[in-house]
């Protein structure tokens, strides 16, 4: 075994000149009145990574063009469409116009697990919520369902921006595999 070489990686990439000629994984992610710049880079660069559809940012999440967002994102911000709207709602209005399940990253008394997502429940949008706050109750009423990641230790979440890598990651396994 041997590691790939950058030169090897990259004749397997997708060309950004060429991106709106790929087929995207049905998933978006609406990230609900994010505090961290970083976080938001971050979920830009794994929303790349999993090939979604699309990043609503709302609220006072920060948005692009930002050196900050840009620094973690390394170009995902290129690469993955994305829309700003002041009220996260609007964004949620849009999303369920165009049949799209939203679907709150969050513990709530009705949640399930992450992977009891079914195919059938696509296309989906992952919402994700304020570092300390999560998700507004506005988003939870509107949604379909919820789901959560299963914490085993001492600790109830995850960082943002990691929760929404793992939760994107097990959508394309559903989808895919």
């Amino acid at each position: 075994m041997r590691k790939l070489t950058h030169a090897e990686i990259k004749e397997t990439r997708k060309e950004l000149s060429k991106i709106g000629e790929y087929k995207r994984n049905p998933v978006y992610v609406l990230c609900d009145n994010i505090r961290s710049i970083f976080n938001v880079g971050a979920i830009f660069r794994a929303s790349d990574g999993a090939f979604i559809e699309k990043i609503y940012l709302t609220g006072y999440t920060p948005y692009p063009p930002r050196k900050e967002i840009e620094k973690v994102a390394l170009g995902a911000t290129l690469s993955v469409p994305w829309e700003y709207f002041k009220d996260p709602m609007d964004a949620v209005k849009d999303l369920k116009s165009k049949g799209i399940k939203i679907c709150p990253l969050e513990l709530t008394d009705k949640g399930r697990l992450i992977w009891d997502v079914k195919k059938e429940e696509f296309p989906l949008c992952i919402a994700v919520g304020n570092e300390i706050t999560g998700v507004s109750k506005e988003i939870i009423d509107a949604s379909d369902f919820c789901v959560e990641l299963p914490m085993l230790g001492m600790k109830q979440s995850l960082n943002v921006s990691v929760a929404t890598g793992i939760a994107l990651y097990e959508m394309i396994r559903i989808l895919n595999y």
